[in-house]
Parts: structure tokens; sequence; C-alpha cells
């Protein structure tokens, strides 16, 4: 496997910023690393990186321990943090011959490499431009670039569209999932559009713990309640409507329109069809809404970890 994190913690003083997770991604896989602010997912992303040391635990990249064999677990990984880095005195194929020449590359070697990541990354017609000068888009294409220059085996990306507009997110969504084709790769972010449209499988971690992994069709199904919609033409006695079988809680959304949540398993339909033409009440509407990757998100990071 391509990273291997084991029983991995960090504390910073008392407080844990990771809290002996564990998890691994493949070679080929996309993986969406997820939890809310301050979850531990850059601590995490850092350590594997050989950025800062682990407390406890392993992380292999390659087979290769990042405390042991840093600076060859560095030559295998891509890294982008969160706070893109960029020299901004520099112009963009200025700043990739000098990173990739940080990474050993020949005089040979960058005169086709650096080309071949401007072209992939969209930077042609910026490589002769001074990074300060580039839009926030473009900075990101740069650490995009930079994080590839030396075609790491794995790419770890730490939030690569945050401050992005929607046209760049799409844009840079298109470039991971191009790249990603013979790389294994780790990002997190907050935009579970993305997530949806990206990955193969998600991580989510809260408050240090690791609280699932499993793919995104799986988590999906892992939702509890369904919500259906129903719409009534005339006044509805909102008790009532609480008081059929299986209904957990009603909310009001607005005049004779309701959410109603049941378990799963329960179809609300036939107590709806029977609860109007018992009140002689015209039933307008009926929908099952579907659930979405912000509800799993919401009902696995919003209840705080017991101590």
């Amino acid at each position: 496997m391509s990273l291997h994190v084991t029983h991995l913690t960090k504390l910073y003083g008392h407080q844990k910023a990771v809290n002996h997770i564990s998890f691994y991604v493949e070679k080929g896989e996309i993986v969406g690393f997820l939890g809310p602010n301050g979850a531990g997912k850059s601590t995490t992303m850092k350590i594997a990186t050989g950025y800062i040391p682990p407390t406890s635990g392993t992380v292999l990249v390659k087979g290769l321990d990042v405390t042991t064999h840093s600076l060859a677990v560095r030559k295998r990984v891509g890294y982008l943090p969160e706070h893109n880095p960029l020299y901004l005195d520099m112009f963009v194929h200025e700043y990739l011959n000098f990173v990739g020449r940080v990474f050993g590359l020949s005089h040979q070697q960058l005169k086709t490499r650096v080309p071949e990541m401007i072209a992939l990354c969209g930077l042609t017609r910026e490589q002769n431009k001074k990074i300060e000068t580039l839009s926030k888009g473009y900075r990101q294409r740069v650490g995009l670039a930079q994080a590839l220059i030396h075609n790491p085996e794995v790419l770890i990306l730490d939030e690569p569209t945050t401050g992005l507009d929607p046209n760049q997110i799409l844009e840079i969504r298109k470039l991971i999932k191009e790249i990603s084709v013979d790389k294994t790769v780790i990002f997190s972010t907050h935009i579970m559009q993305e997530v949806q449209a990206l990955c193969h499988r998600v991580i989510v971690i809260n408050q240090g713990e690791l609280v699932a992994d499993d793919t995104v069709a799986n988590l999906m199904k892992r939702q509890q309640l369904i919500r259906v919609v129903v719409e009534f033409e005339g006044e509805v006695n909102e008790q009532e409507l609480a008081a059929l079988p299986g209904v957990e809680s009603v909310e009001f959304i607005r005049k004779g329109v309701y959410r109603l949540l049941s378990q799963a398993a329960t179809d609300l339909r036939p107590a709806v069809f029977r609860f109007a033409a018992d009140r002689q009440l015209s039933l307008v509407g009926l929908k099952q809404e579907e659930h979405t990757l912000e509800d799993i998100f919401r009902s696995l990071t919003a209840t705080p970890i017991a101590e």
C-alpha cells in the first residue's frame, strides 16, 4: 500500500491533536480526508510528509517510515500545504526549476519536466510572470506544479481549493482527476461536492479521533433517518401528524407543508395517505428527500467525543 498510518498520536503539551488513528491508502485511490476545523487533518498530513514528528505510532509511505527515512519519503511525496508557501518574487518557470533542483532533478530532467508541469497545470501563459502577480487560482496551480515536479507516487493536498471561485474549483478538480491516474491522492476539503465528484473513499476524523473510513456510497447508506416532505391543501393538526406510526419527528416548513422523519426501515407513505383520506384532506405532494454527504458529515462530527 502507498500510505499506511498505524496508531498515530500527536500531542501538543497535554492536548491530543491526533489520537491513536489508523488507516491506509492504496495506489490509485483518491481519498477525501474530512473533519471540522481543528480535527487534526493538517497535523496528520504534516506528519505523513515528514514536516513534523509523531508523538507515537507510525506512518509508512511506500513501506518507508517517515521518522527514520524522512528524506527518502519526501522524494516519493508531493505536498501542497493549506497555506501555499510560494516565493512570490520568482517567475513561475524559475520557481519550478528551483523546486526541481531541491528534489535532485538534473538539468536535463528539468528541461523536459518543467514544461510538462507548466502545460499540465495550465500555466503556459503565466510561466514568464512573477508569482506575486498571479491570481489565487493560478497560485494554486503553481503549488500543484511544485508538488508534482519530481513525479511523486503519493500526492497529499491540504485544502487545495480554498479561496477559489467556482470556475477555478472546477479547473483544479479536473486537474486532480487527471494527475491521479497513476498516483495515490489524499486531500482534505470542506466542500462535499468535491468529495462526491473525486473520491473513491472518505476518511473522517473529529477531535483527533477517526470516526469513519468507508466508500462514499456506504457512508450515504449509514443515515438512519428517512426524510419525507408532505404538502396538504388545508389546515393540518401537527400533533396528529406526529402521532402517525413510524414518525420520529415533524418539522414545519410553511403552511400545509411538513418534513417527517422516520427510521430507514419505515415507509410512511401508506400512513400519510390514510391520514389524508380519513380527514378528507387533499394531498398535494409527497416526496422523499435524498440524503447528502453534508448530512453524514454533520452526524459524524456534531457530537463531541467523550474523554
